[in-house]
C-alpha cells in the first residue's frame, strides 16, 4: 500500500465473515477473521463488529502504534455521506447509523463505505486497476455487484446505489430474485444460482458452483447448460455496462474468478459477441482476492486520517 503516516484499522463486514486488517504506514501488518453469525440478529452483529474493532485496536496498540482512524465497509444499500447502512439484508440491518455508533464506541474518526466500492478502490490503487483511470470492478460470488471507477474515482451514484449489476433484468419472466424482480443477472450467474439451478435440474443436493464448472468441463450436459447460461447472462450484464460506461477494462473478482483463465476466456468471447460494433474491453482477474474489501476500508481510513479526521 502507498506509505502514509500513522496506523489505521479496518473491517470488511460480510454475511458469513468479518475480515479485519491493521495497516501501519501504508503496510498491512496484522489481519484477522471472525464469523459474523448474522442469525443472531442485527444488534448482535453490530456488537460483534465493534468487538472486532476493539480487537484490531488492541493489536495495533501492542505494536506500539495505536490507530488514528478506522474504516468499515459493509454490503447492501449504503449511504456513505451519513454513514448509514440503509439495507444490508444478509446482516439484518436497516437504516442503521453504523459510523456514528462506531465512532462513539472507538472514540476514533471512522470512514464508512460500501464493500464493493471499497474493493474497487483497493484494486484501483493496489491491484488490477493500477494505472487505469476507467474500469469496472465486478465481484462474482454469492451475489453479483459492480463498482465503476471513472476518472480515477469510484462512482457511487446520486444516492449511493450505483453498481447493482446483479439486479439488472436480462431474462424477463425468469427466476424470482430477492430484489423483487425476475430474471436478474444474479439469478443465473452468481455462484449460488449456478449451484441452485444445477441441483434443481439433477437432484444433486450437494453440488457447488465449482462442482458444476468441473462437470461442465468434463462433458456433463446439465452442468454444461447451467454453466453456459450463467456465462451468457453475465456477459449480457457486462455488455450493458460497456455500452453505457466504455471502461478501459473489466476487473472480475469474487469466488468465481478463481475458476481462472478458462472462465475469463469464455466470458470474454460471450461479451465480444454482444458488442459487434466496437471492441470489447479486456477482462482481467482481480488481484487482491478476499482482502479487497478490508484493504479498501483501510484506504478510506487513511484518506480520512490524512485529511485530519471528521
Amino acid at each position: 500500500m502507498t506509505p502514509v503516516a500513522g496506523t489505521v484499522i479496518a473491517l470488511d463486514v460480510g454475511g458469513t465473515h468479518i475480515k479485519g486488517v491493521v495497516v501501519d504506514g501504508g503496510r498491512p501488518v496484522e489481519s484477522a477473521q471472525w464469523p459474523t453469525r448474522a442469525e443472531r440478529g442485527p444488534d448482535a452483529v453490530l456488537d460483534t463488529v465493534l468487538r472486532c474493532a476493539d480487537d484490531l485496536r488492541a493489536r495495533a496498540a501492542r505494536r506500539g502504534t495505536p490507530p488514528r482512524a478506522a474504516g468499515i465497509a459493509v454490503p447492501g444499500l449504503v449511504d456513505e455521506t451519513s454513514g448509514t447502512a440503509v439495507l444490508a439484508a444478509n446482516l439484518g440491518w436497516r437504516d442503521l447509523p453504523v459510523r456514528s455508533r462506531a465512532e462513539e464506541h472507538l472514540d476514533l474518526p471512522v470512514a464508512f463505505g460500501h464493500d464493493v466500492r471499497a474493493g474497487a478502490l483497493a484494486e484501483s490503487r493496489l491491484g488490477a486497476g493500477r494505472g487505469c483511470a476507467s474500469f469496472v470492478f465486478v465481484p462474482v460470488g454469492t451475489g453479483i455487484a459492480a463498482a465503476p471507477v471513472l476518472g480515477g474515482r469510484v462512482f457511487a451514484g446520486s444516492r449511493g446505489f450505483a453498481g447493482e449489476l446483479g439486479h439488472l433484468v436480462v431474462r424477463p419472466g425468469g427466476d424470482p430474485c430477492v430484489c423483487g424482480n425476475h430474471g436478474c443477472v444474479e439469478t443465473l450467474a452468481s455462484a449460488s444460482a449456478i449451484a441452485r439451478r444445477y441441483r434443481r435440474a439433477t437432484g444433486d443436493a450437494g453440488a457447488s458452483s465449482e462442482d458444476v464448472r468441473a462437470r461442465a468441463v468434463s462433458g456433463d450436459r446439465p452442468a454444461g447448460r447451467v454453466w453456459t447460461e450463467a456465462v451468457e447472462a453475465l456477459a449480457d450484464g457486462l455488455a450493458a455496462l460497456t455500452v453505457l460506461l466504455d471502461p478501459e477494462r473489466l476487473v472480475i473478482g469474487g469466488g468465481l474468478a478463481l475458476a481462472g483463465d478458462v472462465y475469463l476466456a469464455q466470458l470474454g468471447t460471450a461479451l465480444a459477441e454482444r458488442l459487434p460494433f466496437r471492441p470489447a474491453p479486456p477482462l482481467v482477474a482481480a488481484e487482491l482476492g478476499h482482502r479487497a474489501g478490508s484493504l479498501g476500508a483501510a484506504l478510506l481510513a487513511e484518506d480520512l486520517s490524512a485529511g485530519g479526521g471528521r
